[in-house]
């Protein structure tokens, strides 16, 4: 069965357009932190760095991590329909399905990370206070900017259509009907 509708991300593009996203973000939450948490000052240290690039990490892993979870909580998959992993040529993290989902579901999936590991991040970060955790939290935010494009890309699509992840492009295709596997 043929999609209906195909929805590709330009990785190049989008990794532009996140660098610009994430610079002004950065900028935007060190101000803010500043201006409301701890007002002219700045703390450099080698541990903030080691804790920043950890922190990284590990909330790179969560990100895709609260992909399955969604796909698992919200369209309902088996977790033996699951995939994670890195692809090195492109440069990004993943985390998929091989079973459709409607299209709610989906929407979900795409920005549950956003909430639990660029915003909820961001809240506790300002609520602390930890410089640290805002700057994460921004630059989270900004890596959501794949999700929100697929998300954008799903917006005018009818409830009850299907989508189905590409297992290796950052691609979703959409069907009227439950496509045939």
């Amino acid at each position: 069965m043929e999609p209906a509708r195909v929805i590709s991300l330009n990785i190049e593009k989008l990794m532009r357009t996140g660098m610009w996203w994430n610079a002004g973000l950065l900028v935007l939450f060190a101000f803010l932190y500043h201006f409301f948490t701890e007002p002219l000052t700045f703390n450099f240290s080698w541990s903030g760095i080691g804790l920043f690039i950890v922190g990284y990490v590990l909330l790179i892993v969560l990100h895709e991590l609260f992909h399955l979870i969604g796909f698992v909580v919200f369209g309902r998959v088996p977790l033996s329909s699951l995939a994670y992993g890195l692809n090195l040529k492109m440069g990004v993290a993943y985390a998929t399905t091989e079973r459709p989902l409607r299209i709610g579901a989906m929407r979900k999936a795409l920005l549950l990370p956003f909430w639990m590991t660029g915003v909820l991040p961001g809240i506790i970060g300002f609520t602390l206070p930890n410089q640290v955790l805002v700057l994460l939290s921004a630059i989270l935010i900004a890596g959501a900017i794949g999700d929100f494009s697929m998300y954008r890309g799903l917006r005018n699509v009818k409830t009850s259509a299907w989508v189905m992840d590409d297992k290796t492009e950052p691609k979703l295709y959409v069907y009227d009907d439950y496509p045939d596997e």
